[in-house]
């Protein structure tokens, strides 16, 4: 009986996280993970999604540690929970939220890992140094493409999913900035900075058009394999073909091994967040230009404006100075 209860409850959260949050498919895919993985560990318990105490959420997060599983993800499955019983507390299903008061792990809020501002440089101009040893007629092409999606990502703190389903038309490159649809369909301003409209500028003049015309065969990995419909994309592969996830992490990859480091799109995204604190961002711009819908998980980078703080103070405070 409990194991249909637990389906019961869990099959309406993600009914409401489909149809009134909006959220996309893979999201909803993680919250059914983590939820199960949780509801079975309740199995063993004799209890249910809808009779867990505070207890047994806090034995769940320490046994997910003893099997190794690392800090981030942990947060991530108490961050789910927290949706789930706030959902059920909302539906008066529950009484009480047994994720209530229960604090983020402390692993959890390690800083994810970003370049340093002499790496992201490297990184960005890589793709102008691989031109010439790629060869080929669209070499130059391909350059512009991939130079002007680094400074994207870097500018603008995109998501993978969001660079690849970016369209021409959410550019609006006189104005400075580009609109920007993430997780759930949900809109957000992001503004570029003149490199990132340079690099832009002179991909869509040059290197976007000679992609769309290029009929050479296509690299594995490089494109989908349906062309029709994608012209309004604002990045494309040879034949005006849309590129993959996996042909911008190869790339990314690339690229910032002219830096010494082994980057991935999100490195970069963590890495705008990471430069904007560091420099005196708050945390309600950067959690604006990241689109994250709680301003708790961009807290994750408060320790920066630490860091930094403690770092000026004790170089300018008198009584803070070594003797």
């Amino acid at each position: 009986m409990s194991a249909q209860d637990n389906a019961a409850v869990l099959a309406g959260f993600l009914d409401y996280l489909r149809i009134e949050k909006g959220l996309a498919r893979l999201s909803i895919a993680a919250y059914t993970t983590d939820i199960s993985q949780f509801a079975e560990f309740l199995s063993r318990h004799k209890r249910t999604l809808l009779t867990a105490r505070r207890n047994d959420v806090r034995e769940f997060l320490q046994q997910l540690f003893s099997c190794q599983v690392d800090g981030r993800s942990v947060g991530r499955k108490l961050s789910a929970l927290r949706h789930l019983y706030r959902y059920l507390l909302l539906d008066k299903r529950i009484e009480h939220d047994p994720t209530l008061n229960i604090e983020s792990p402390r692993q959890w809020k390690v800083l994810p890992k970003s370049l340093a501002q002499d790496e992201i440089q490297a990184t960005l101009a890589a793709p102008t140094a691989l031109q010439a040893r790629r060869g080929g007629k669209d070499a130059s092409a391909i350059a512009s493409r991939d130079r002007a999606m680094l400074e994207l990502l870097y500018a603008g703190a995109l998501r993978v999913t969001e660079l690849v389903n970016a369209k021409l038309a959410d550019l609006k490159l006189e104005s400075g900035y580009m609109l920007v649809r993430g997780k759930g369909d949900k809109e957000r301003i992001v503004p570029l900075g003149k490199p990132a409209q340079d690099a832009l500028s002179q991909y869509l003049s040059t290197g976007r058009p000679a992609l769309a015309l290029a009929t050479s065969s296509k690299p594995a990995g490089d494109t989908n394999t349906a062309a029709s419909g994608n012209s309004a994309l604002l990045f494309v592969a040879r034949g005006g073909r849309k590129l993959t996830r996996q042909r911008v992490w190869q790339m990314v990859g690339t690229a910032s091994a002219a830096s010494g480091r082994h980057a991935s799109p999100h490195m970069l995204r963590h890495s705008c967040a990471t430069h904007m604190v560091e420099n005196g961002a708050d945390l309600r711009t950067v959690q604006t230009i990241l689109g994250h819908a709680d301003i708790s998980t961009t807290q994750v980078y408060t320790h920066l404006a630490l860091d930094r703080l403690r770092t000026v103070y004790q170089k300018h405070h008198p009584r803070a100075k070594a003797r």
